[in-house]
């Protein structure tokens, strides 16, 4: 099945990519097209193929069958240009339980050389509600926060590509709102955006395409307010 690409260029090109694991078939071979600028939303269930097919985009994985491309090269979290480049949120918190919330942070600028890091580090601490936290160990904060600093980490550093898998878990109505405003902003900045998600308001308002997958394999796609409706949801 094939995924339309958007604006001049994909950042992002799958093709013919599935996933087998022993005799399960987690992802049926499909093709995915990202530019950089837009965002591509994965619609669906737990179990429907999201996570697998961001595992391979961001590198973390291989397929069983196709090609994934970054940039027109393979994909591969051990190569140095993925590292750079793509910037991951995965549906699973791993922090070190002895670095604050800052530290953290400053864990990923001085890996990723960035500039001015404390003035950017204060910047995303103030835009994902963290300030006042920012001394606090992770076992201190609610799930939450928890969520907003593994964003937090993503945005700290240089980023062509922004891959996240479910990152409105966790949030209330009013984080869910932010983030959608961030990852708009994101779009606006040139970074392309690849995202999973089960909250139809969220593909609604940020994603360019969304694309529905059920059972490993892709069921719609198109617009979201063309798509969502079809799937007995409303956005």
């Amino acid at each position: 099945m094939a995924v339309k690409a958007h604006g001049s260029g994909a950042l992002l090109r799958l093709r013919k990519v599935g996933r087998s694991y022993g005799q399960r078939r987690a992802l049926w071979p499909l093709d995915l097209d990202v530019a950089a600028g837009t965002c591509t939303a994965l619609f669906g269930h737990n179990g429907s193929g999201k996570s697998t097919l961001l595992r391979i985009a961001s590198g973390r994985d291989t397929p069983s069958t196709g090609q994934a491309l970054f940039a027109g090269r393979p994909i591969s979290e051990d190569d140095p240009e993925v590292r750079a480049r793509v910037a991951v949120v995965g549906d699973t918190v791993a922090c070190y339980p002895d670095l604050t919330v800052r530290e953290h942070l400053e864990l990923v600028t001085v890996a990723h050389a960035v500039d001015d890091a404390a003035g950017w580090i204060d910047q995303v601490l103030a835009d994902r509600r963290l300030a006042d936290h920012a001394d606090a160990l992770p076992g201190a904060l609610s799930s939450g926060q928890m969520q907003s600093l593994l964003l937090a980490a993503a945005l700290v550093r240089p980023r062509d590509l922004l891959v996240l898998d479910e990152p409105e878990q966790r949030l209330d109505p009013s984080a869910r709102r932010r983030l959608a405003e961030l990852l708009v902003a994101e779009k606006e900045s040139g970074v392309a955006v690849l995202l999973a998600t089960h909250q139809p308001e969220l593909a609604a308002a940020v994603a360019d395409h969304l694309v529905a997958l059920e059972d490993g394999q892709v069921a719609a796609q198109g617009p979201p307010a063309e798509v969502l409706p079809h799937l007995g949801t409303s956005a």
